[in-house]
């Protein structure tokens, strides 16, 4: 049986790269789409290197629309996108909104053009939790209101899922799966693909460099909030479970399942972990203690958040399979092979 052909978009970024791998062990037929603004060939490497094939790269900026519309006239067996480029640093975002702006609204208006006049009907939008602003009631559902976005990032992912709506309107026959993320986090157990960034903003990676002496210590900001400890609560889920709900996404589509033409669905373990528990579950599967200070609260921060699952679990028959110890385990390990790479470079 032939195998169906998904260009994933921003191939060569964290979750970008664990969903390629998810989607070949699944038996698809993956191209990536990746201008390497963000993205690195090194994740692509690794990705190879864990799926055991090469994966084909196109180095195109997909807000160029006749570098996008290239893609698909070369591969007119594209039978799904999955669409995670984008910029994705909230402090960026909110010092440079235009950039933004143009950078994740135009590339989707172009990859949805694309979609239509190739007949490519199933498409997978990265979304983000990020939608839902400071959510009243928890745990988050997907029906709660999109409340005002904290800053310009979580704005194109509002704008992004409208965008995608609006799309299926005048479009019979295509469907769009909108996936809010809650904290993706960990590496894949091989610890040959990992989370890739020098200076991250988000938690996990904070923990692993400070555990690994890349930084001296780490802050935890706000002790005081009405929570378990005083730190604030996230639902932080494995990227490879984040990445196998793509699969399910399409699996879903493919086969007809879903009774609407746009699906939303929350990816969250469904579990406030804070910010203390993160670090004592680092301290346990690492062996290390962790050098950090208690701050004051940072602005623009939520206090909680994490997800209500259950209609992806339902749906797409999808299921965590990482629990916290293996996010962090898997993180650390991740850490460890990039220090060891690191330190055999210098020595050549």
């Amino acid at each position: 049986m032939e195998k169906k052909k998904i260009l994933v978009t921003g191939g060569c970024g964290y979750i970008g790269g664990h969903t390629i791998v998810d989607l070949v062990a699944n038996g698809f037929d993956v191209i990536s789409v990746d201008n390497l603004s963000r993205g690195s060939l090194k994740m692509l490497h690794g990705v190879e290197t864990v799926a055991g094939r090469t994966v084909k790269n196109y180095k195109v900026d997909l807000c160029n629309a006749d570098d996008t519309e290239a893609i698909f006239i070369e591969n007119p067996d594209i039978v799904g996108v999955v669409h995670f480029a984008a910029f994705k640093s909230v402090p960026e975002s909110v010092k440079e909104p235009l950039l933004y702006f143009r950078n994740n609204l135009d590339s989707l208006v172009n990859l949805l053009q694309c979609a239509q006049e190739y007949d490519v009907d199933h498409f997978v939008f990265s979304s983000s939790c990020s939608v839902y602003g400071n959510a009243e009631v928890l745990p988050v559902k997907e029906d709660a209101p999109l409340l005002e976005p904290e800053c310009p990032y979580a704005r194109t992912k509002q704008i992004g899922e409208a965008i995608c709506r609006d799309f299926c309107v005048p479009n019979p026959g295509f469907n769009v799966t909108l996936l809010r993320y809650f904290n993706p986090v960990g590496a894949h157990p091989s610890a040959l693909i990992g989370e890739l960034q020098e200076k991250p903003e988000n938690l996990v990676p904070v923990i692993t460099q400070t555990g690994i002496g890349k930084r001296r210590d780490m802050q935890v900001f706000g002790t005081d909030y009405p929570t378990r400890d005083g730190s604030c609560v996230r639902d932080y889920i494995h990227v490879m479970d984040i990445a196998n709900a793509h699969t399910k996404a399409l699996q879903y589509t493919m086969s007809g399942k879903n009774k609407n033409p746009h699906e939303i669905f929350n990816l969250g373990t469904g579990n406030g972990v804070t910010v203390l528990e993160m670090i004592a579950a680092f301290e346990k599967v690492s062996g290390v203690k962790l050098n950090y200070k208690l701050s004051p609260r940072r602005a623009g921060d939520v206090m909680a958040v994490y997800a209500d699952n259950s209609k992806a679990r339902n749906l797409l028959g999808w299921e965590c399979k990482y629990d916290l110890d293996q996010m962090m385990d898997t993180a650390w390990k991740w850490e460890v092979a990039l220090k060891k790479e690191a330190e055999k470079i210098q020595m050549n």
